[in-house]
């Protein structure tokens, strides 16, 4: 049984002092704070090693931090068994990344469908909704085709309706036009307004200054470090409590 959320249902995604340290005296995260309210599209940008993709692994939990708290969609991801953060991750956040990591044995619909392997789906509603999905992102010609029939940007299409799926709260997309052409890389960012524009909570993580100019917030790190906090609903995590 899922713990009850703590936060107002507007708060997504909160990190209070989070920080993240290795072995040898490195820190990638230093004492980190941020608020992604519902809705929201936002850009985490800075150079490689700023830290960004740390962020993007604490907020999806596939990493724990050294200090702080990470909350999503309003549960205490420190206070949660390895069974409780796995179906948190199931049902609440969405992953599209820069290589697709789709199956190349397996058509659309059933690399989309997979990712409704671990929300308890049936196998005949898992395909129903990956059919829709698919629909959703415009490949609904597109169904019965292999990764290796697909072009680049279908195939992150292809992604980004695997991690649709399943309804997340939060949608992490990290270096999502990173291996496209201009062309392809433009219809994907497209597609992402396209769905913040239908209420999905979107997070961009990103290097490339063009793309994070084009959303409505942006979140700069360096050495670990939020250095700037731009848009209209641009929050810090003691701001909102």
């Amino acid at each position: 049984m899922t713990p009850e959320p703590a936060l107002s249902p507007s708060v997504v995604v909160e990190l209070r002092h989070v920080t993240k340290s290795y072995a040898g005296g490195v820190h990638a995260l230093r004492g980190v704070s941020l608020t992604v309210g519902a809705g929201e599209l936002l850009a985490i940008v800075g150079p490689s090693g700023s830290g960004k993709s740390t962020m993007l692994n604490v907020i999806g939990t596939l990493d724990k931090p050294t200090s702080g708290t990470v909350r999503v969609a309003g549960h205490d991801v420190g206070a949660l068994s390895d069974a409780r953060l796995s179906a948190l991750r199931a049902r609440h956040i969405g992953f599209v990344f820069q290589h697709f990591h789709l199956a190349a044995g397996r058509d659309a619909v059933d690399n989309v469908a997979d990712g409704l392997l671990y929300a308890g789906v049936g196998p005949k509603a898992r395909r129903a909704r990956a059919r829709e999905a698919l629909e959703r992102v415009r490949l609904g010609h597109r169904l019965g085709h292999r990764p290796s029939e697909l072009s680049g940007g279908e195939k992150q299409r292809v992604a980004i309706a695997r991690a649709l799926v399943g309804e997340p709260s939060v949608l992490l997309a990290d270096e999502p036009t990173g291996a496209l052409d201009t062309a392809s890389g433009e219809i994907v960012m497209d597609l992402l307004h396209e769905l913040n524009g239908t209420g999905t909570t979107i997070c961009v993580i990103t290097h490339d200054h063009d793309i994070a100019a084009s959303l409505p917030r942006r979140v700069r790190f360096r050495d670990g470090e939020i250095i700037a906090d731009s848009g209209p609903r641009c929050r810090t995590a003691g701001e909102a409590g």
